[in-house]
């Protein structure tokens, strides 16, 4: 009997769409996403059919986008197709050939559903995608989301056929007669999940029959499991992680000592900042030695602190340089307001208020600069000998860490720095008893 009416309560029971809008199915051609668009037709739903062509089986592929294509026209609904050079893709990203393939292929969906108002994307995986998916990163290492395997419906994409099993997938192609392409790739094991689904699952078989079964019950279990984790570590993670004045976060370091069990839940506390499980391992073993250690995840920094951790994007706090121009009284950069002025010697009072700053006007190339410190700038102190490394300044002064990133510096236009702003000037542009005129920079307010 054809499944139309399990499919039709497999949608209502997980929510997965509602039958008064439109998805959009990717379809391959292969038997799965074809049964997908039978049970979509049978149930009289709305749909459009999107084909992918990696370009990665020469005429095989051309021919799978014509039967898709033909598919689509016999069903009366819309078909879209592009067509992918995957192996440059994977080449210029430094990726696999299935990388590859997979983030151009969901980009892509994303984008033909946006453009043409579908509810959601339907991928055809089945029962059977559950197991293999599991034993594949079992093998490689996983948390718990690898062990609940595939999700019937994860942000917009569906997963319409999780209720079936291969072998009935196949059972129905067959008994319905339904024409279908057979990707020859499939059949080799040079792919991990070819090898998984050709050599270890009939082994594992001979000791379970149920084996899908069985995986499909544990993996709901652990898709439960996550939820119940998740929302645990939302309430920790609001709990524990502050946001301070300057956009980053705060996170007090005996708070997080105390955790328990300590690797798991730092893991699933800092995941929405992509750190991998070695780097926060690292950063578990260096959280009692000297602090402005820092460490990275693709898209994120975590510094150390004395007594706190400070999460921040990468590049978030890096400011464009600022040119200061000859005769500009007033100027506002990274939320601070600056103004100069020129007085004769003889009128000037120099104080030693760390907000200003005062300079020899004759010594000074414009335009001035205010930028951000590097590492490797240098300046000579006024007070002291010689030539110092502003790291090495920073360091000696005990800036905190915190303070230390946000430091500023007023460079003139030779490229040398006149004044570490709210610690020091530089010797070799200081008033002198030749200097005729002075300029006085202050920073004077938040802004």
């Amino acid at each position: 009997m054809f499944p139309t009416s399990r499919f039709l309560s497999f949608l209502s029971q997980h929510q997965l769409f509602n039958p008064d809008n439109k998805a959009l199915l990717a379809v391959s051609g292969g038997r799965d996403s074809v049964l997908m668009v039978k049970l979509f037709n049978e149930a009289g739903l709305h749909f459009g059919i999107a084909h992918c062509n990696f370009g990665l089986r020469a005429a095989e592929s051309e021919a799978d986008e014509q039967f898709v294509e033909e598919l689509a026209k016999n069903s009366g609904v819309p078909f879209y197709t592009v067509k992918f050079d995957t192996k440059a893709f994977a080449e210029e990203h430094r990726i696999s050939i299935q990388m590859a393939a997979r983030e151009l292929r969901y980009e892509w969906l994303e984008a033909v559903r946006k453009q043409n108002n579908y509810e959601c994307i339907a991928l055809a995986h089945h029962a059977s995608d559950v197991t293999e998916t599991v034993l594949l990163n079992l093998t490689r290492g996983t948390g718990i989301a690898g062990l609940h395997g595939i999700l019937p419906k994860r942000g917009n994409f569906i997963r319409p056929l999780l209720f079936l099993r291969r072998d009935e997938i196949s059972e129905i192609i067959s008994i319905e007669n339904i024409p279908f392409r057979e990707d020859s790739s499939n059949l080799s094991s040079k792919y991990a999940r070819n090898k998984i689904r050709l050599e270890v699952i009939p082994k594992l078989k001979e000791l379970n029959q149920q084996l899908d079964e069985t995986f499909e019950k544990n993996s709901r279990r652990f898709g439960q499991l996550e939820e119940f984790l998740n929302r645990q570590v939302e309430g920790l993670r609001s709990q524990l992680f502050k946001s301070a004045e300057d956009g980053r976060l705060e996170i007090e370091l005996l708070s997080l000592q105390q955790l328990a069990p300590l690797e798991l839940l730092m893991f699933e506390l800092f995941k929405p900042y992509n750190f991998s499980e070695t780097v926060l391992n690292d950063l578990i073993a260096s959280w009692h030695g000297q602090p402005g250690k820092v460490f990275e995840s693709r898209t994120h920094l975590i510094v150390l602190d004395r007594g706190k951790l400070l999460v921040e994007e990468k590049n978030a706090n890096k400011l464009k340089d600022l040119l200061w121009d000859k005769g500009i009284s007033d100027l506002s950069y990274n939320k601070h307001a600056f103004k100069a002025s020129i007085s004769d010697i003889s009128t000037i009072v120099i104080d030693k208020n760390s907000n200003k700053a005062f300079f020899d006007e004759n010594l000074l190339q414009y335009p001035l600069k205010l930028r951000q410190w590097n590492e490797g700038d240098y300046f000579f102190p006024f007070g002291m000998k010689g030539r110092k490394k502003l790291s090495d300044f920073l360091r000696e002064l005990k800036i905190p860490v915190t303070q230390k990133k946000r430091t500023l510096l007023l460079v003139n236009g030779n490229g040398d720095v006149l004044w570490v702003i709210g610690y020091r000037t530089d010797n070799r542009y200081k008033v002198s008893p030749d200097t005729k005129k002075v300029i006085t920079f202050e920073k004077t307010r938040e802004v």
